[in-house]
């Protein structure tokens, strides 16, 4: 027999699994049970598109990184800055929703397809910045904006999906992270990597991903329930054991993962220097390369959710750790290695980086008090 609810508890997500003080979110089922329709794949696609366009905005800056540097005359820490300002934008965007309960308490379709409009437009605005502090502003509400962009789809996502859900969201991270490299494949495309290119086609990308959202999204048949307002959502979140330590394991994951992204093309720019390339095809050549080790990890990410749904969550997300960790120890040793091995290595690295995180969030969309999982995957996010 089920234990009665608490009083005042949130009304129960099937199946209920009542404590004192909330109802979690339903537990992994058993395999084959409530096997996904065919409309939520299909859901699945249009979130996956929408984020791989969407996340596209991150990376603009430090693709086109060495035209602005000499644009505007900056220095190595300046241009650096141009990235880092995304992460800090994106931490506060983060931070203000779990504290406002934003993710608990707009509708998801409203509040990704908002931010993804708002992140179009200020990317696209730093082709109009007459130098480094309008642009950092810009670069910073760009981040800003993304925080409604990535953590929602999360959710969405899983309010389609109980049986499968480690894959589910494992698409929806390795869409993301696709979508984040796109930018470095754009300039190596373009040859030059023009500025005006490269920020157009990521602002058109991200209006696309708004209207796919806005259009042919809506919740599916396990959605998570909804409460009032409160400032105390994000102290249950975090009181709550399981959800803190699958928060804690994803902000290990974090620390690596976005040196990773960040620095991958710049290293092979001076990978390929360092065999002899001139300095505008070492450059194009590092981007095409950045963008595969980057990409490979959306391979990883829906891999490692179809292992997670089979072999534990928590098992598949420390393999992941141990191999890229693995590989970020080695990896900065080999700039005089032969190339092939090196980006052999870097695709390996980028599979195992990003593999654990979707497991990450899948876990917290688990195990968190049901009526605070938007504000507890938003805060992951932000953490991390």
């Amino acid at each position: 027999m089920r234990p009665a609810l608490a009083t005042g508890a949130a009304p129960p997500y099937n199946p209920p699994m009542a404590t004192s003080t909330h109802v979690r979110s339903a537990a992994p089922p058993a395999a084959g049970a409530e096997a996904p329709t065919l409309r939520a794949w299909a859901t699945l696609g249009v979130l996956a598109l929408a984020e791989f366009l969407g996340m596209s905005l991150w990376l603009t800056a430090s693709a086109v990184a060495p035209q602005l540097q000499a644009a505007w005359g900056l220095s190595a820490q300046q241009a650096a800055a141009l990235t880092e300002t995304v992460q800090l934008g994106f931490v506060a965007g983060t931070a203000l929703a779990a504290v406002l309960n934003l993710a608990d308490l707009v509708p998801s379709r409203a509040y990704f397809a908002v931010s993804a409009v708002a992140g179009a437009a200020v990317n696209a605005a730093l082709l109009l910045a007459p130098g480094f502090a309008v642009a950092l502003a810009l670069r910073f509400l760009t981040g800003f904006f993304l925080a409604g962009v990535y953590p929602p789809a999360m959710k969405m996502a899983a309010t389609w999906f109980r049986a499968r859900r480690g894959l589910a969201i494992g698409i929806v991270v390795g869409a993301l992270t696709v979508g984040k490299a796109t930018p470095y494949l754009v300039k190596a495309l373009e040859g030059a990597g023009g500025v005006a290119f490269v920020l157009l086609t990521t602002s058109a990308g991200a209006l696309a991903a708004a209207a796919l959202v806005a259009l042919a999204y809506r919740d599916g048949p396990f959605p998570f329930p909804r409460r009032p307002f409160s400032w105390r959502l994000v102290g249950a979140v975090l009181r709550d054991r399981e959800t803190r330590l699958a928060i804690g394991g994803y902000l290990g994951h974090m620390w690596e993962l976005y040196s990773c992204w960040a620095a991958l093309s710049l290293f092979f720019g001076d990978v390929f220097a360092a065999h002899g390339y001139g300095a505008l095809r070492a450059a194009a050549l590092g981007a095409a390369a950045g963008f595969a080790g980057i990409a490979a990890g959306g391979i990883g990410s829906v891999l490692a959710g179809a292992w997670a749904d089979r072999l534990g969550r928590e098992n598949v997300a420390a393999w992941a750790m141990a191999a890229s960790g693995a590989c970020a120890l080695s990896i900065g040793w080999l700039v005089g290695a032969p190339v092939w091995v090196v980006v052999a290595l870097s695709v390996v690295w980028g599979f195992a980086v990003v593999a654990d995180s979707a497991q990450f969030s899948a876990l917290v969309t688990e195990v968190a008090p049901a009526h605070a999982v938007g504000t507890a995957l938003t805060l992951q996010t932000s953490l991390g």
